[in-house]
């Protein structure tokens, strides 16, 4: 079946409707945990999970998904569609319709203008943009009047939905980020802490790295929403004090990513104050393997970039031997239970997308140990495998959370086995993933052999995700370190496949090249090692009502229709 067949048939998801309450503002305050504490409230500036989500309370797109994975209108009248006229028969544009009368929490009008403003701030060349392959394959931008905005693509876009749809691609405003273009994108502190969006909630204050304090938007689109006058979100801590702030302590209302080992997970459910909300969608713990030297001896500015190979694990036969060394099915045992599943796959849904790609999930310890003897590596008297002089010696970085400091330890024995000499490190959450271009230790640069961590993308389609993979892509100091292309892959076959995919409406086939390109990444070069596909869990009081837990979209999708229970 044909794409283009889909979307003739494809029909506008009515948004999720909670249940009545009287007034905006009736259910007066909520308090919200993310322990992971946001860094910025630009998800432009940032690829991590708590920055994007904890914005889409303020920034908005066009469309978004529902828990679903259908598109749903937000600031647009509808979705455009081939059989409604607004995507084009040939698939080469999209027109969206803005609502009208919308505006920004500041009271001025939202316009076109604000789109095509985003998209020039995104693909500005001086600049670093976190969420660049939502803009891949657009031309042009054109903004026949206020509420119009065309988006022309290079070549037929069978999957159109990737511009302005999703928390990763909300519209910015352009009177408030006029200045920020280009390099001049992270200097921007005050738009980018306190932004003005057309979401439910406004910024009234942010700790960077501790606390959000929102108030009701008094602009909001529907005059009866939000229910709560006011939300807190705060960030800090770790994962199992943020499930029992929610599951006994009953100070949180709700607490995103609650990572924790089966065992907590079950003492804690008999609380009472609480329940876990739990969904599989495209969530995967994996190990990046940096594909460039990190080593400090390099100037700054040359360290893990393409300018020096990696002396390492440029080789596969190293890297392939690093992942037979491990078994998955012991780390979902200790680490998630029944919210987790071993993976080979870095794209594990939808199903018409995922690999078959399964050889991982055995554990080889001979096989591990015979690739390393074939690629001249041979055991030293400290059990240390040497070549050349030089020790078989990496680091091995993740975010702090006992989780993941539990893998980190079964992995290091796993390698220490082979004759891998690992040094352990984690790195506070906000700072790993808060983007900041200053700072050494965040994962987009990547100062560390190997690192691991855990994202997802929007919707049901994976195209844009496995575009972060493309030799454009690489961070390094020209893009601010912004970009997505984290291990610093670069296989020009790669990038064809990306385009072939992007201009492919046929189903099947772009099932086929989706599958291609993840076993591009895993099986077939290891420079992404899958390790567990991740159930969302989260934490919900049960005084908090409306919460519907969405695998495709920010968890806080729905904010606006929450509401107390009395």
């Amino acid at each position: 079946m044909k794409l283009k067949t889909a979307l003739l048939g494809a029909a506008c998801a009515v948004a999720f409707a909670p249940a009545a309450f009287a007034e905006r503002g009736a259910d007066g305050h909520v308090n919200v945990l993310y322990w992971q504490a946001p860094s910025t409230l630009n998800p432009y500036l940032s690829s991590g999970t708590k920055d994007v989500e904890t914005a889409s309370l303020i920034l908005e797109g066009l469309a978004g998904f529902n828990e679903k994975g259908e598109v749903v209108a937000r600031l647009a009248e509808s979705v455009p569609t081939v059989e409604n006229g607004g995507v084009a028969a040939d698939l080469t544009s999209i027109t969206w319709k803005l609502q009208p009368g919308l505006l920004w929490s500041d009271g001025t009008p939202v316009t076109s203008a604000d789109a095509k403003f985003t998209w020039e701030y995104c693909t500005h060349p001086e600049g670093g943009c976190a969420q660049a392959a939502r803009y891949e394959g657009i031309a042009a931008i054109e903004t026949p009047d206020d509420l119009t905005v065309v988006i022309k693509f290079a070549a037929p876009k069978p999957n159109p939905y990737t511009a302005f749809v999703g928390g990763t691609s909300p519209i910015l405003q352009a009177a408030q980020f006029a200045n920020c273009l280009g390099a001049a994108a992270s200097t921007c502190t005050e738009q980018n802490f306190g932004p003005i969006g057309t979401g439910p909630f406004v910024v009234t204050e942010f700790k960077t790295n501790d606390t959000v304090s929102l108030a009701a938007n008094p602009n909001y689109r529907d005059p009866a929403k939000p229910a709560f006058a006011t939300m807190t979100v705060k960030g800090g801590g770790d994962a199992e004090a943020a499930a029992r702030a929610v599951m006994e302590t009953g100070e949180f209302d709700y607490a995103w990513n609650t990572q924790i080992n089966p065992e907590l997970q079950a003492a804690m459910a008999g609380g009472g104050k609480g329940m876990f909300q739990n969904g599989f969608g495209t969530l995967v713990e994996r190990i990046e393997m940096n594909m460039t030297d990190p080593s400090p001896s390099l100037p700054e500015g040359e360290r893990s970039t393409t300018m020096h190979p990696h002396p390492i694990l440029s080789d596969i036969r190293v890297r392939t031997a690093l992942s037979k060394a491990i078994d998955r099915q012991i780390l979902v045992d200790v680490g998630y239970g029944s919210s987790g599943r071993p993976t080979c796959n870095l794209v594990p849904a939808p199903e018409m997308f995922a690999s078959d790609n399964t050889g991982c999930l055995t554990q080889d310890m001979e096989g591990a140990k015979a690739l390393l003897d074939e690629a001249g590596w041979v055991v030293g008297a400290d059990g240390i495998r040497e070549k050349d002089g030089k020790k078989l010696q990496l680091l091995y970085q993740t975010s702090t959370n006992p989780v993941r400091q539990d893998f980190q330890a079964l992995i290091k024995g796993w390698w220490n086995e082979i004759g891998v000499g690992v040094e352990l490190k984690n790195i506070d959450a906000s700072v790993f993933f808060g983007g900041d271009a200053g700072s050494p230790d965040t994962f987009q640069k990547f100062y560390a052999d190997v690192e691991m961590y855990a994202n997802n993308f929007d919707g049901t389609d994976p195209e844009p995700y496995l575009a972060q993979y493309m030799c454009d892509k690489i961070p390094g100091p020209a893009n601010q370190w912004q970009g997505e292309n984290i291990n610093r892959f670069c296989d020009p076959a790669y990038d064809a496949l990306v385009k072939e995919m992007s201009a492919t409406a046929e189903m099947g086939k772009r099932a086929e090249l989706a599958k291609k390109m993840n076993d591009m990444l895993t099986k077939d070069s290891m420079v992404v090692v899958p390790l567990v596909d991740r159930g969302r869990l989260s934490a919900v009081s049960t005084t908090l009502g409306g919460v519907v837990l969405n695998t495709w979209d920010t968890e806080l999708w729905n904010a606006q229709d929450w509401f107390r229970i009395k």
